[in-house]
């Protein structure tokens, strides 16, 4: 079973990290919350989440992948911490798959990553110094990074992440599961 990490900041946006984690779920994947700071994190519309986990206590080995939910300020403290950075870049030093979506993909520069194409949340292309911008997907895939651009696009985007994690035929059958055609 593979296994994703997804780390959580006060200020995340629940939509995508609810639907991500659930859907990675039922994909098969095993998810494990990592919390910055505090064991509940408070998204940025009320929501709380109890992580599983410390990120102190994180190491990228017993992972497959690490995906960051995007939402303001969380995606700021995302990128802002350098264990954070730090885990991005061992994810990315033995070619692990990384994912962000809406804000995020900032982390993802500010770790010095984000070399192709990605997308992300509508002017957040201007706060990022690398990578080429594109903003006619849902989700774009560049080597072993995924990016997409926000909560709309957020059960797509988690079902992309089944696909390379879980393969073709449980992407298949949970995307008919969840009605999602418009994936």
């Amino acid at each position: 079973m593979a296994s994703v990490l997804v780390p959580l900041a006060d200020g995340f946006e629940e939509i995508e990290a609810v639907s991500i984690i659930d859907v990675l779920r039922r994909g098969g994947v095993e998810v494990v919350t990592a919390y910055l700071n505090t064991k509940e994190v408070h998204g940025s519309n009320g929501i709380t989440i109890l992580a599983n986990n410390s990120l102190d206590d994180v190491r990228s080995e017993d992972f497959d992948m690490m995906v960051l939910p995007g939402g303001i300020p969380g995606a700021e403290f995302l990128k802002n911490d350098q264990r954070v950075i730090k885990l991005i870049k061992e994810f990315n030093a033995t070619n692990k798959n990384i994912a962000a979506i809406c804000a995020a993909p900032m982390a993802l520069d500010i770790a010095g990553v984000l070399k192709g194409d990605y997308t992300c949340y509508p002017s957040y292309e201007e706060v990022i110094q690398s990578g080429n911008f594109r903003d006619d997907k849902k989700v774009v895939e560049s080597g072993n990074i995924l990016t997409s651009r926000g909560p709309g696009t957020s059960i797509c985007f988690a079902l992309q992440i089944v696909k390379k994690l879980s393969g073709v035929e449980t992407y298949e059958a949970l995307k008919s599961g969840l009605i999602a055609d418009f994936c």
